[in-house]
């Protein structure tokens, strides 16, 4: 049978389902990014100054961007050994995998990417099941 993956990912987790002969395995991984920053300090009404104590919007983009490029490489260093992968998720996060996946050179093990809402653990597991029909 070889090692399938299928994985449901958003901009905030990723959950990885790995089939193999000896049976299956659910890993998860946060990303810890944040598109929201909150303020810093007591209360939100600061008066004028409140602006400073918000970092910037391109600040907050490269942040944001940075800890995107570190969960995406996480996940494609997990899951590079397999031999088809099934990537699910509600959000742009599953075609921006691919789009990583496809820039190192790992579009063949890619089976199919998929529009998929919020699902628990369970649901996911067993969503990969059917599609390769284990």
């Amino acid at each position: 049978m070889g090692m399938k993956v299928g994985l449901w990912i958003d901009h905030r987790k990723a959950v990885i389902v790995t089939l193999t002969d000896r049976g299956e395995k659910i890993d998860t991984v946060q990303s810890g990014a944040e598109r929201q920053l909150r303020r810093s300090g007591e209360s939100p009404l600061r008066g004028p100054f409140d602006v400073l104590h918000v970092p910037a919007d391109t600040v907050r983009q490269r942040a944001f961007t940075s800890r995107m490029n570190v969960f995406y490489d996480s996940i494609v260093t997990d899951i590079q050994a397999a031999d088809a992968v099934l990537i699910m998720g509600p959000s742009e996060a599953r075609e921006e995998l691919k789009k990583r996946m496809q820039r190192n050179g790992l579009v063949r093990i890619i089976a199919g990417v998929e529009k998929a809402g919020r699902m628990t653990n369970r649901q996911i597991a067993a969503k990969v099941r059917r599609y390769f029909a284990v």
